[in-house]
């Protein structure tokens, strides 16, 4: 547990900078301005964490070595993923609305999300920052791509991403460093993709294939990312931004901290500070600030906003649009798995490679010659990896399928003993899987607000969310399905279990069970519609500044955490400029 001294001595001191939370734009806030010379400090509701500490590290493991087989009891990803957290806190409860399903996924450790991600790093395009002007659908950002591609490329170069440049005007090539060559399976899903026209190259993710300082080394194909990396060869915010921040001396880390609210002078308006509970305590502190940074995730800052209340911010800080909490949106998400027989009784080596794919298929469809008007990507799985505890991925769901039996034998998959053994030694590593993570179409009437009945067990009110899929993300997952038959027929394989169907929406996830939600607290130039302006900072309050995905006007068919990344240097950049001029 932290020593309290510390709280106490915060409280005297007036911070350039204070920031809440440690994640993908905490972390780049804190790095930059640090570096810049400003007295930060950092606040985080979780516990300390380094992966290369120790008492950290779970790499190179063996399931046997959890006390409960690496099954995940403790943790959503199982007891050696690098998610501390989950869609389900004790004593962090969130709620719904009635019919609502969203899932709010929430971290409780320094880096945040970043620990544990998939490290699927793809800038969003032109057409992403545009998309009302293409579909007429929801809003445009009031930022283009070429206001984003300087930041891109300094965050490339800063953390490093490995990939391939392909001349996709919207998926934007990179600064990037060697891609890890296909895997057979992954080779045989380029030449079936191929033959029937979906574009497949290699993934743009990051980690480091060769070193590019001296702080971190370089990749040694575990596969095991979401454990978080000891040599630092992948990018978490923890070790890539936190660790280079506080070596400055600038840097005040205040993990535990949960923040309650934004403090406000009564006079002016201006932030002041961060009032929060010590999680081990359950006392109170605050923190003085002249400027404040809000990158505490989407969903979190929506609901610092919304509890921020006073008689000048009767709605809550930064709220006079009306608009905090609207528009949540999550990328859609639908999946489906395979045999494919030409794999069987392969000869076994060590395929582990990257902790990912080293192939995707960016959108290639007209989404105006389709039923759904915004695109998604593709992430594949398969592969010899190093197999997990329980890792049958459904051979019962080969029982009774003739085209499965063991030859000669009559006999279905499976079973007991010595034939068990023979059946997963002979199905290894010819399973494959097949994920779209897509765009949505936001919607006011998507949201979260505070719950007026409910606290969590620090005496915060806590998020109430309303979420519901439009027909068209239904429809482009049934697209999804569809051309997932097409990947598994053009392969020569065999379907794991029934092609989702309209009673299951096509398989679509529920909202929030992809991690990727995005804008409770969009961008714009209008100040009765959004809540910052294109700089990330707050139309009612000039020195509160959001750094999360809190500001995006939309999605995009990519992974946030790219434009989290690049949109906080931006916003931290503004924010050396600005103090500079002496406008904050």
């Amino acid at each position: 547990m932290i020593n309290s001294s510390i709280y106490i001595k915060s409280q005297q001191e007036v911070f350039d900078v204070v920031i809440v939370g440690s994640g993908a734009g905490g972390g780049m806030a804190a790095h930059m301005l640090t570096k810049a010379g400003a007295k930060v400090c950092l606040l985080e509701a979780g516990q300390p964490y380094d992966p290369a500490d120790p008492k950290n590290i779970t790499q190179l493991k063996w399931p046997y070595e959890s006390p409960r087989r690496g099954a995940s009891t403790t943790r959503p990803f199982g007891d050696f993923d690098a998610a501390y957290g989950g869609w389900d806190i004790e004593g962090e409860p969130y709620t719904r609305k009635e019919g609502t399903k969203f899932d709010w996924f929430r971290s409780r450790m320094v880096g945040g999300r970043t620990n544990h991600w998939g490290r699927i790093s793809l800038r969003f395009g032109p057409d992403d920052f545009k998309r009302k002007s293409i579909d007429g659908l929801g809003d445009d950002w009031p930022i283009g791509y070429d206001d984003m591609k300087p930041y891109y490329d300094k965050v490339d170069r800063m953390i490093g991403v490995f990939g391939t440049n392909e001349g996709l005007r919207n998926n934007p090539d990179g600064i990037f460093l060697p891609p890890p060559k296909a895997r057979l399976h992954e080779l045989m899903i380029k030449k079936a993709n191929k033959a029937i026209g979906i574009p497949t190259y290699p993934s743009r993710l990051s980690i480091l294939t060769k070193p590019i300082n001296n702080e971190r080394g370089q990749c040694f194909y575990c596969a095991q990312c979401s454990r978080a990396c000891q040599a630092y060869a992948d990018f978490s915010s923890s070790s890539v931004l936190v660790k280079p921040a506080a070596a400055t001396g600038n840097l005040t880390l205040l993990p535990y901290a949960m923040a309650r609210e934004v403090t406000t002078d009564p006079i002016s308006g201006l932030a002041t500070g961060v009032s929060y509970v010590h999680t081990g305590t359950l006392q109170e502190y605050s923190v003085k600030g002249k400027i404040v940074v809000l990158a505490a995730s989407a969903g979190e800052t929506a609901r610092l906003l919304l509890n921020s209340k006073s008689s000048r911010f009767p709605n809550g800080i930064a709220n006079s649009s009306g608009v905090v909490g609207k528009y949540i949106n999550d990328s859609t998400g639908a999946s489906r798995s395979a045999i494919i027989p030409s794999l069987f009784d392969r000869k076994t080596y060590n395929e582990d490679g990257v902790g990912g794919s080293h192939i995707y298929s960016p959108w290639w469809g007209d989404n105006s010659k389709l039923d759904f008007p915004r695109g998604y990507h593709i992430e594949y799985g398969g592969g010899m990896g190093m197999p997990s505890y329980g890792f049958g991925w459904g051979i019962e769901g080969l029982n009774g399928r003739e085209n499965f039996t063991r030859d000669g034998l009559k006999k279905a998959a499976g079973g007991y003993g010595a034939t068990l053994k023979e059946d997963y030694r002979r199905f290894y590593g010819s399973y494959v899987s097949f994920a779209g993570r897509g765009e949505p179409v936001p919607r006011e009437d998507n949201y979260c607000e505070i719950d007026p009945n409910v606290v969590d067990k620090y005496g915060i009110p806590v998020l109430r969310f309303n979420y519901k899929w439009s027909d068209y993300e239904i429809k482009q997952a049934k697209h999804m399905q569809d051309t997932f038959e097409q990947i598994i027929d053009a392969m020569g394989g065999k379907p794991m279990g029934k092609k989702p169907g309209a009673d299951t929406n096509y398989g679509l996830a529920d909202p929030g069970r992809i991690i990727h939600e995005v804008g409770t607290a969009r961008m714009g130039n209008n100040t009765s519609t959004s809540v910052v302006n294109s700089n990330c900072q707050a139309h009612d309050v000039k020195n509160l500044f959001l750094a999360d995905a809190a500001p995006f006007v939309s999605q995009g068919d990519k992974n946030a955490t790219w434009t989290i990344l690049a949109l906080s240097m931006r916003t931290s950049e503004y924010i050396i400029d600005q103090r500079k001029k002496a406008n904050l």
